[in-house]
């Protein structure tokens, strides 16, 4: 049993998904799942949709729907022939599914919304993409995840259980009689039958899901670089391939915000010693990177950038110290709010933290904070992580740069700028 994982990437045109099926058909032969993400951009413009609908704009909400409905009945009409209407006729079940919702008045949190809206483009993807490939002659079962995969009720970052998860997986994939099974990343539901979703890019933990509870061989995650970089090529020309790295390395990375692989995927694989490999869909012959458990030496440096961040100051408004009790209330905040801050900073009678950029919860922060704290707010802020640094790569990338924090261990260096 081989699992492959493909990004929005790699099916975010007609010529891609064909791709897709060239590869997929060099292992129709053999166990297959399938776990495929949204069209490119396709999670954007939904997220469009959820927040011109908590605004209470529902008329800009449906219009800007039927844009994300159009684009994949463009793409199906360019690929179907003879299961074209059958393809339409699913499609149509899940857009009503949507519609349906954005005629109502928001009740609920925008969390809940998100996660019943964003949810379905992973299913239209997969549905064109399954019914291509079976018109194709490479035979497949399509299944909602969604009846697989059980949650709890975090909304936008689910929690799985795990439990009743493999019993449903195993049962579905045995069942089949064919070899190619094809089903969504990033989504699943609760026990009330409401969609959830488990974190931006959380395709690749759910394939990584899958590898566990199947046993599999390997988990393939095809991207649209070579393999593994030391940091994103679009940003750094001169980044290289990393042919080789362990599960600890890629967890670091995956930590401070490579955009790689899901900070999740990484235990369900290590757990059972599944190896990932990381490969080029846009030429499958390159050797592309394997992560394993094996230790690797002389790593280069590896550079992450995270853009969108806040640096938020708090000081006491007493001058008092900040000792056990004003600490361990701010991580019930962040509990409550479900806010991981990306680095903390803390002095004597103050403490920074450096968060992404989303404003409800940065807001909310700030209002809670300010019942201890007098709360300062920096916005449109870079957080640079570089992992096994040396003195001619921090000179290279601090240049130009105004430096507001900077934490330094042995093996990482991190800083926000501006």
């Amino acid at each position: 049993m081989k699992i492959f994982k493909f990004g929005g990437a790699s099916v975010n045109s007609v010529e891609r998904i064909k791709n897709l099926k060239n590869i997929v058909k060099q292992y129709s032969n053999e166990p297959l799942v399938i776990i495929v993400s949204a069209m490119g951009k396709t999670t954007n413009g939904l997220e469009k949709v959820v927040n011109a609908f908590y605004k209470g704009n529902k008329e800009e909400a449906l219009e800007l729907f039927s844009i994300v409905k159009n684009q994949h009945l463009t793409t199906a009409k360019y690929l179907l022939v003879f299961k074209y209407n059958d393809c339409i006729s699913q499609l149509n079940d899940f857009f009503t599914e949507v519609e349906w919702l954005l005629h109502d008045k928001p009740v609920r949190s925008y969390d809940y919304y998100y996660d019943q809206i964003v949810c379905t483009g992973e299913l239209f993807s997969t549905c064109i993409i399954s019914h291509y490939l079976n018109e194709e002659q490479i035979l497949n079962q399509w299944l909602d995840v969604r009846d697989l995969l059980r949650t709890d009720n975090n909304f936008r970052d689910a929690g799985v259980q795990f439990e009743f998860s493999a019993e449903k997986i195993n049962q579905a994939i045995q069942q089949y009689q064919g070899n190619i099974t094809i089903t969504q990343g990033f989504i699943g539901a609760t026990d009330d039958n409401e969609s959830t979703t488990l974190g931006r890019e959380g395709s690749d933990y759910t394939a990584a899901i899958f590898a566990n509870i199947l046993d599999a061989e390997n988990l393939t995650i095809w991207k649209d670089v070579e393999g593994v970089m030391n940091a994103d090529p679009k940003s750094f020309s001169n980044a290289q391939l990393i042919q080789e790295l362990n599960f600890n390395e890629v967890i670091e990375m995956a930590y401070y915000g490579a955009q790689v692989i899901h900070p999740k995927t990484i235990k369900p694989l290590q757990n059972k010693g599944i190896p990932l490999l990381v490969k080029c869909f846009l030429d499958p012959t390159l050797q592309g990177t394997i992560i394993h458990s094996k230790h690797i030496k002389n790593l280069p440096p590896i550079i992450v950038i995270k853009a969108y961040q806040v640096l938020m100051h708090l000081k006491t408004k007493d001058f008092s110290f900040i000792g056990e009790a004003p600490m361990s209330k701010l991580y019930e905040i962040f509990s409550l709010l479900k806010i991981k801050p990306n680095l903390i900073q803390t002095g004597a009678i103050s403490l920074q933290l450096c968060l992404d950029d989303h404003e409800e919860k940065i807001n909310q922060l700030a209002s809670e904070c300010s019942v201890m704290f007098d709360v300062q707010v920096e916005k449109q802020l870079n957080l640079l992580t570089i992992r096994h640094y040396d003195d001619h790569i921090i000179s290279q990338l601090y240049t130009g740069k105004e430096m507001l924090l900077e934490q330094k261990t042995r093996d990482t260096i991190q800083c926000v700028y501006r």
